[in-house]
């Protein structure tokens, strides 16, 4: 029986499960109480009310979403957004967020396919999948439908990955002179990415424990991850020569000019 009489508490409650999901409610002082309330509660989880829409301006969205990567992702993830959300705004900066249908961005997609490549194409659609989520999901909710859903990745030929022999590593090594020969050591004896090496900080360096430590960002939810690494005596050897005279956090500084600013 789904409404019944709690003896101990001296109350009406009321159990019943929908797809095999629990609904209980209790403290009625009537037993029609908890029965009027039972009917109710089922009616609402049997027939869902339809949750509205809000048609938004695409450049709303986009400009949201770009907030959100620049709060919470790298630095080179933001400007690889910023630079399609610029392309994308070219044809679509005046249509809101449903007028840009399934078909509009396959013609879109198609174009790109044409014009640069299908591996290039597969990346957009992966990228324009990832706004229209982002205004799906909590707490944004903003639509239901993802005009994205259904579209299929390009087929793309892989190629197999040429992997040099580490004769041929040395070799390069050997040819370069001064900080890109340090450079590209620290690559090779920490099996670092280019972007953790670069991120390198003197605090990173432990000569006390022969350790070197990383950061990568190739985690869920994009934060920096620390992996340490054993410091091999050649490597010792370079970070010990870039640590002499160095008065920057980093292990490799690097001066850019900026044509914008001036300086």
């Amino acid at each position: 029986m789904s409404v019944y009489f709690n003896k101990q508490r001296d109350w009406w409650e009321y159990y019943f499960r929908h797809k095999k999901r629990p609904y209980t409610a209790a403290g009625f002082k009537k037993k029609k109480e908890a029965q009027t309330a039972e009917a109710e509660r089922k009616k609402e989880v049997r027939q869902p009310a339809k949750r509205e829409e809000t048609d938004m301006a695409f450049l709303t969205l986009l400009n949201s979403r770009l907030d959100y990567i620049q709060a919470y992702r790298s630095k080179r993830h933001y400007q690889d957004n910023l630079y399609l959300a610029r392309r994308w705004l070219k044809q679509w900066k005046d249509k809101t967020v449903h007028q840009i249908t399934p078909q509009v961005i396959s013609k879109h997609l198609i174009a790109i396919k044409n014009s640069i490549s299908a591996q290039t194409a597969s990346k957009e659609l992966r990228a324009l999948r990832a706004v229209w989520n982002y205004g799906i999901k909590p707490p944004n909710r903003w639509f239901i439908v993802n005009p994205t859903d259904g579209l299929e990745f390009f087929p793309t030929e892989s190629k197999v990955k040429y992997v040099p022999p580490i004769k041929d590593v040395i070799r390069v090594i050997l040819v370069a002179e001064g900080e890109i020969q340090d450079y590209l050591w620290t690559i090779t004896l920490t099996m670092g990415r280019m972007s953790e090496v670069n991120r390198m900080e003197l605090k990173d360096v432990d000569f006390e424990n022969n350790t070197v430590t990383l950061y990568t960002r190739k985690t869920k939810g994009g934060h920096l991850k620390p992996r340490r690494i054993p410091m091999a005596k050649t490597l010792k050897d370079v970070l010990k020569k870039r640590l002499r005279g160095n008065n920057t956090p980093w292990v490799f500084p690097h001066t850019y000019y900026s044509r914008k600013a001036g300086e």
